[in-house]
């Protein structure tokens, strides 16, 4: 007899699976902040088998960050339990306005407005926004979109929105497909990544550098983001993919 799980298994099975991860190499983008990842083999297969050394930042490629990334006295990524990491899924489309303005932030208004059209956002929910952001990888230049002065010019998440998604809808977590949580432009404002902070602050995760997010229904997938387990990490490249309904 074919248990509850096994059956269950077998119908995620016959859904269609979507990687919501980029590749990455030491010449993929990465925060400014940051130095490219270095690849190194250590034994190739003339030794008789192949093994590689790999250096990287914590937050490299598509990755978690885990609360201690920001806020002290919080969660390292080994102490979030694993069903935290599977959630369901609403992505939230801002392509075409991003094409427009590259320097929007996404506010309370417009997730109402989405709420209008699409019906209200569930509690417990992974909240994705979409910007269509990672057509651009992997060009560090294209992922950072300076203007004339040399400033980035990159979408996100406003304050307000993330304060009405967290703590009025009750999500569990985020994600978006650039660097970071704020718009470039409020982190030149407030010369911090004031939403960010407050993500992070929600004692929860979030996941940077999507990609894919294009090829999701708006609502009805899950996504599972497996990670490695790594002792007091801030956080990790991370493996995001979704199941669609």
């Amino acid at each position: 007899m074919t248990s509850d799980v096994l059956q269950a298994l077998n119908l995620l099975k016959s859904k269609k699976w979507i990687d919501l991860t980029h590749t990455f190499d030491h010449n993929s983008p990465h925060f400014f902040m940051f130095k490219s990842a270095q690849i190194k083999t250590l034994f190739s297969h003339a030794d008789g088998f192949l093994a590689q050394e790999f250096c990287f930042p914590s937050q490299y490629g598509t990755h978690i960050d885990a609360p201690i990334h920001f806020v002290p006295n919080t969660r390292y990524l080994h102490e979030l339990e694993l069903h935290e990491l599977v959630l369901p899924l609403i992505v939230i489309d801002q392509s075409q306005r991003a094409q427009r303005d590259p320097n929007f932030s996404l506010s309370k208004e417009d997730v109402i407005a989405f709420e209008q059209e699409h019906g209200q956002i569930e509690a417990g929910s992974f909240v994705a926004l979409r910007t269509d952001w990672s057509k651009r990888w992997p060009s560090q230049s294209a992922m950072e979109n300076k203007d004339v002065d040399g400033n980035n010019q990159i979408p996100g998440w406003g304050m307000d929105a993330l304060q009405f998604l967290f703590e009025d809808r009750k999500i569990k977590a985020i994600g978006h497909e650039t660097f970071d949580t704020d718009s470039a432009k409020e982190f030149r404002k407030n010369q911090a990544l004031k939403g960010e902070y407050y993500v992070l602050e929600q004692d929860t995760y979030q996941i940077e550098l999507m990609t894919n997010l294009d090829k999701l229904p708006t609502k009805g997938a899950v996504i599972f983001n497996i990670v490695a387990k790594p002792n007091q990490a801030s956080g990790f490249p991370v493996r995001s993919f979704a199941i669609l309904p």
